[in-house]
């Protein structure tokens, strides 16, 4: 409801305020509080001012429909993406959502299944019959990359392989960079005897760290004494850690939900971490310095990776964001469980 007072009207909790709301509450005509919206940039510095602490006040919030009828498209993002339940996927969307929201612009989120290909195609078909200005692909599978360069859309569509915006099978300088960290870490406290947990054979990001991790020990003269492939779930950590090289020193691990399960297979086996083995993550994730012992990992910004992939969606589509460009550099996280190397 609108209440009066002494002249003057308070907006009250029964509806959302309008650019007419705002401006009366700032003296100006509704066209002005219109341009400033739009991002017209010709408006006198006290005049936006007046707006914008108007717009905070009353708590303004665009009418998304009537933006997109000004503006000639859609504000509605498709975001295309699978395995949701996993945390570095959940949290690049976490991420590509807030950078729209920033633009003025909702992400749709469609999950796959990547193992149900009559459920893919109609996924396809089923988002082709929105109303988008454009679709991110979130490809974290061999097969969601196919099935996607496969596809035609009418508007345009951003392909971020892995969430880190880049087509490339190869490790890259970050990747490097992650596990070139661990290893010389590990290297250090005095490990030559290194395996690996590595994520599934159809993902890109797990051959390339499983690459990078090679490359790091090769730089070193060694060689790894095995991998064992997981599926990225804690799960497969546990079971992938009674397949690993007994003599193996230090255990890397291609992201910190593996390591989880692995820490807990270890110590069902008898075997102390750090003292008989150390292990180390990737992600960093929140509940990594929770682990028992606390993981040894590698911080990732995953909520910019997603943010990164809006971005350079919106660079397609002639949008304006305010989303970064470069991905920040991975983070060494030292935790309880890496230490010196045993003997």
């Amino acid at each position: 409801m609108t209440e009066f007072a002494n002249g003057a009207f308070k907006l009250g909790r029964s509806r959302a305020a309008t650019i007419y709301d705002v401006a009366r509450r700032a003296g100006v005509s509704h066209q002005t509080v219109s341009r400033l919206i739009g991002g017209f940039e010709g408006i006198r510095p006290e005049t936006r001012a007046k707006v914008e602490k108007a717009l905070r006040e009353l708590d303004y919030r665009p009418n998304v429909a009537a933006r997109s009828l000004t503006m000639g498209r859609s504000c509605r993002i498709g975001a295309l993406t699978h395995e949701i339940d996993k945390i570095g996927p959940s949290r690049i969307i976490q991420g590509a959502a807030a950078a729209a929201r920033r633009a003025g612009y909702v992400l749709d989120i469609v999950t796959l299944d990547m193992a149900d290909e009559a459920a893919i195609a109609e996924s396809l078909d089923l988002i082709r019959q929105q109303d988008l200005a454009g679709v991110l692909v979130f490809a974290s599978t061999d097969e969601m990359i196919d099935a996607f360069r496969k596809s035609r859309f009418r508007v345009p569509v951003h392909l971020s392989i892995d969430g880190e915006g880049r087509e490339e099978t190869s490790a890259q300088p970050l990747e490097l960079a992650e596990l070139e960290m661990l290893v010389d870490l590990l290297w250090r406290d005095g490990h030559r005897r290194f395996a690996h947990i590595a994520g599934p054979a159809n993902s890109p990001a797990a051959r390339n760290r499983e690459f990078a991790y090679e490359q790091a020990l090769a730089r070193r003269g060694v060689r790894s004494l095995g991998a064992v492939r997981g599926d990225w779930s804690s799960e497969a950590g546990y079971r992938a850690a009674s397949d690993l090289p007994g003599d193996a020193t230090a255990v890397i691990v291609a992201n910190d939900q593996m390591a989880l399960g692995a820490l807990l297979a270890l110590q069902k086996a008898g075997v102390a971490v750090p003292a008989d083995v150390s292990v180390t993550g990737i992600d960093d994730i929140p509940e990594s310095a929770y682990f028992y012992p606390p993981l040894t990992t590698v911080r990732l910004d995953l909520v910019a990776q997603g943010a990164i992939a809006v971005g350079e969606l919106f660079a397609l589509i002639g949008v304006e964001a305010d989303a970064p460009t470069v991905l920040p550099r991975p983070h060494l996280v030292v935790r309880a469980s890496s230490g010196a190397a045993r003997g």
